[in-house]
């Protein structure tokens, strides 16, 4: 229970009662469900902490000096400001905060709920251990009470983002920042209480006509004498009208958890939840002790009922669903991860604003918000656990090694790890109705090949878990279009996700088990980029639903994202890393919603700056709530020039920052890029006032705008301090080669996608990167300009190649390159030669910027088929010296 103690700071109750109004107000704008809690305080913990990278002893402590300590809010990254370097901060970094405690929550229990920090966080209050959690992409909460004390109180994190052999992920495409990188609750409740994410709400029974709701409640006593407890269980209709209601009663020991397990009468002619009309009911909780409530809890509802079929793809409310989805990194430029839960609903809205009908999650658990905002904008999404892998990957040491360990010893604490997170994955979102899968992982087949069986087990435990903790969902595996042999994982789950070559190799049409393309596209663009849709491996079907067993299609990917892998790899997306759209989303949209394209920008004489933002209100002012501004060059005459000057965004007057500080600048060729005459960055505020905004171009007239933020506390000009300035330098380190220079220990081309100009019967093209000299590619008789191509997935300096055939025989070929698949150069020129080698190795300096090889064979000895067993590629990654 709280300890009486220091009470110099006990009556700033109004601080309190604040931000219980801002609360109300992050309801009614993030509204997850229909009606907000009553009885138990929920406060926004965001504002006011001090952080300093590195590790201090003693930080801890109530009596440690941090004034010289930066003053930030939450969200926040270690590597803010960031642009998409493929290298940031790894080590420690300490957050603390002071928090008053009143007299009148003397008896009742006070919890920190953390939404997310990477990845290993160590949390103390006044000097006292709360907790620890491990994982960087589930939240989790401790109860502090017992450390928590009336008047000023003191909490601290001692945080690390250093990779841990024994912590998921082990390896992945992304980046791994450290930081308290989401949203952060204190919770005061009841001894009697529901605790952290404590109703499972699900519908046993739906359809048109009739549909059921069930929701089993944990209840908690925390006390030390039996309660007489009830539960009455509300339901109300999406626009918040009354439905019905169940209530039972039974005792809950002291110290104990009980289950109340209810289930309503049938809700006649419901409203059922679709993408295209997103109806969502919702459950208030009330807890009862002898009559009298004394805890509250809401969960969203949606009715709608789904299945996903071998032979009929998937099916929604009955009906046939063709899923048109596209997968989606949660940072954004600046901010990196610590994005608001208004930066996530911007990027839901963008997705379904393009026509798409689905998400998935990659490939990591999102923030409660983003599931929400799928919720209410009507998007079905799979989330995916922080199980995933990368190409090329190497020993252990860094977030490009083996999915699985290799290493025996950190094999139980791992495995203990992913199931962690999956659990919490689960607990935290269940009751979201958008969501339609659990997905164990993406791309673990990346390991060391001899872990390869205890991986495909451990894939098979994980699934039985997921339909342990959750019986009403499938459990899916993304990316299992390796290993083609007996250890193939791609019918170990209920859903099978195809990635890249997956989608068209023999062995994986109509597999028997329910499928999605969960990756195409993977094109690296600058924006503007083409208008066109990228299509890789759904070319042959113009991208069209031709197959009655698949379910849909997932392009790779939305948005650009930072990745260790490089630049390249990052700018994947079809939106930029500012969340301007390239010419590709018009395509979509276009495609999907028909909607035509706007004109393009021309060449031009830039005379003035337009700037304009996403909503010039902002509800709050704790950290949730953010604009996004867009700044655009025109000419005199108002039309859209492609010209790209120099702009600088300053905050003239009033609260709010940039991840820059309190201006920003745009440079052409930068990371804070302006391009095609646009430029955007968000701006949040942890003050209420009214912010102008402006842009500035020497020689052009400049453009303005005006931000009122909502709330308390409000910003005094020359009294409150104004933001510090966060100067931006892409970060550097020594380069980490990660494909050693002619190295035998690392294939550049394993397990990578491939593509054929034709395929004889039984002969995939993915037999060239399977590592088996027994397996080949064999082109189809009558193809008259056979090849074969290995996708590297990124771009690499190519120092080495070897070939290996199926026979000792005269293969006469050329091997050329390329960085985008459309333009050629030769590397190797073998049509003439008379070799028979059964292997053929070529070094040398083959250029940089290389993702496509490709084998293109000429004149076959007579009765002989072009055919190619392996390809290895050996080089290096392009990072900065």
């Amino acid at each position: 229970m709280i300890e009486s103690g220091n009470t110099t700071l006990l009556q700033k109750l109004g601080f309190f009662h604040h931000l219980l109004r801002l609360l109300l107000n992050i309801s009614i704008l993030f509204n997850l469900t229909a009606m907000a809690s009553e009885l138990r305080q929920t406060i926004n913990f965001n504002r006011e902490w001090k952080f300093l990278l590195g590790d201090h002893p003693g930080a801890e402590t109530v009596g440690y000096d941090d004034t010289r300590w930066d003053n930030v809010g939450l969200p926040h990254s270690f590597s803010i400001p960031y642009f998409g370097s493929a290298h940031f901060y790894t080590g420690y970094g300490w957050y603390r905060k002071q928090f008053d405690v009143p007299t009148t929550w003397l008896g009742k229990r006070i919890f920190l709920e953390f939404e997310g920090a990477f990845q290993d966080a160590e949390v103390f209050v006044n000097g006292r251990a709360a907790g620890r959690h491990q994982g960087g992409y589930t939240g989790f909460s401790f109860d502090i009470t017992g450390a928590a004390w009336t008047g000023g109180n003191l909490v601290a994190v001692r945080l690390n983002n250093l990779w841990n052999a024994r912590l998921a992920p082990r390896a992945g495409e992304h980046v791994f920042s450290g930081g308290i990188y989401r949203n952060v609750w204190l919770v005061v409740t009841d001894p009697l209480h529901v605790p952290w994410y404590g109703t499972s709400v699900t519908t046993p029974q739906v359809s048109k006509e009739s549909a059921m709701a069930n929701v089993k409640t944990e209840v908690e006593n925390s006390s030390d004498a039996d309660k007489n407890a009830a539960v009455r269980t509300e339901i109300f209709d999406p626009n918040g009208n009354f439905v019905m209601r169940t209530e039972s009663t039974q005792i809950v020991p002291a110290g104990r958890l009980v289950t109340f397990d209810q289930t309503t009468k049938p809700i006649g002619n419901p409203k059922l939840w679709h993408p295209d009309h997103p109806y969502l009911y919702s459950v208030k909780t009330t807890i009862l002790e002898d009559g009298k409530a004394v805890d509250d809890f809401i969960s969203p509802l949606g009715f709608r009922w789904f299945k996903w079929t071998a032979d009929k793809g998937f099916l929604l409310n009955g009906e046939h669903f063709y899923i048109y989805g596209a997968n989606v990194h949660q940072d954004h430029a600046g901010w990196g991860d610590a994005v608001t839960n208004a930066g996530f609903e911007r990027d839901v809205r963008m997705v379904k604003d393009a026509g798409f009908n689905f998400i998935r999650g990659s490939h990591y658990p999102h923030a409660p918000a983003f599931s929400a905002a799928c919720d209410r904008l009507g998007l079905l999404f799979w989330s995916e656990n922080a199980f995933w892998a990368i190409g090329g990957f190497e020993s252990d040491g860094y977030w490009d090694s083996s999915a699985y360990p290799p290493h025996a010893e950190d094999q139980p604490a791992f495995e203990q790890n992913v199931k962690q997170q999956l659990g919490e994955m689960i607990r935290i979102n269940r009751n979201h109705p958008s969501i339609v899968a659990w997905s164990m992982g993406n791309e673990v087949f990346f390991s060391d090949k001899s872990v390869i069986p205890k991986l495909r087990t451990f894939l098979i435990e994980l699934v039985a878990l997921s339909h342990e903790l959750d019986p009403t969902r499938p459990a899916a595996i993304g990316g299992v279009q390796r290993p083609m042999d007996a250890n193939r994982i791609d019918k170990v789950g209920d859903i099978a996700g195809y990635n890249g070559d997956g989608s068209s190799l023999t062995l994986f049409q109509d597999p028997g088990v329910p499928n999605i393309v969960s990756e195409y596209g993977s094109i690296t663009s600058i924006r503007p980029g083409n208008y066109d849709p990228g299509w890789d491996h759904l070319a042959k079907d113009n991208g069209k639903p031709v197959h009655p067993w698949r379910s849909g299609q997932v392009i790779w990917c939305m948005f650009d994202h930072g990745s260790i892998a490089g630049d390249n790899l990052g700018r994947m997306g079809i939106v930029d890393y500012f969340r301007i759209p390239k010419r590709a989303w018009y395509w979509y949209r276009n495609e999907y919603r028909h909607i035509p394209p706007p004109p393009w920008p021309v060449d031009g004489k830039p005379a003035k700056l337009r700037l304009e933002a996403d909503k010039t209100a902002l509800k709050s002012v704790d950290g949730t709530d953010d604009a996004r501004l867009l700044v655009t060059l025109l000419d005199s005459r108002g039309n859209e020039v492609a010209d790209n000057f120099p702009v600088t965004l300053e905050v003239v007057s009033g609260p709010g920052e940039f991840p820059t500080g309190s201006s920003i600048m745009f440079e052409p060729g930068s990371d804070i890029s302006i391009l095609e005459g646009k430029a955007a960055i968000e701006f949040r505020t942890y003050y209420s006032g009214t912010s102008v905004i402006r842009a500035k171009s020497p020689g052009l007239e400049p453009g303005e705008v005006t931000i009122i933020s909502e709330g308390e506390p409000r910003w005094i000009e020359g009294v409150t301090a104004k933001v510090e300035p966060r100067p931006y330098t892409r970060f550097t380190e020594k380069p980490r080669i990660t494909a050693d220079a002619g190295s035998q220990r690392v294939n550049l081309a394993a397990d990578r996608p491939t593509k054929a100009s034709s395929t004889a019967v039984n002969s995939d093209s993915a037999n060239v990167t399977d590592g088996k000299a027994d397996t080949a590619w064999r082109a189809a008789s009558d193809d008259r300009a056979p090849w074969v191509q290995v996708d590297l997935e990124n771009t690499y300096l190519l120092n080495r190649l070897e070939l290996t055939f199926p026979d000792a025989d005269n293969y006469r070929f050329q091997v050329v390159i390329s960085s985008n698949g459309t333009g050629w150069t030769t590397i190797v020129e073998q049509s003439q030669t008379e070799s028979k080698a059964l292997k053929r190795e070529f070094t040398g300096e083959f250029g940089k910027g290389i993702r496509f090889v490709r084998v293109k064979f000429a004149t076959m000895p007579a009765g002989k088929t072009p055919a190619l067993s392996e390809i290895t590629v050996g080089g290096g990654t392009e990072q900065e010296e």
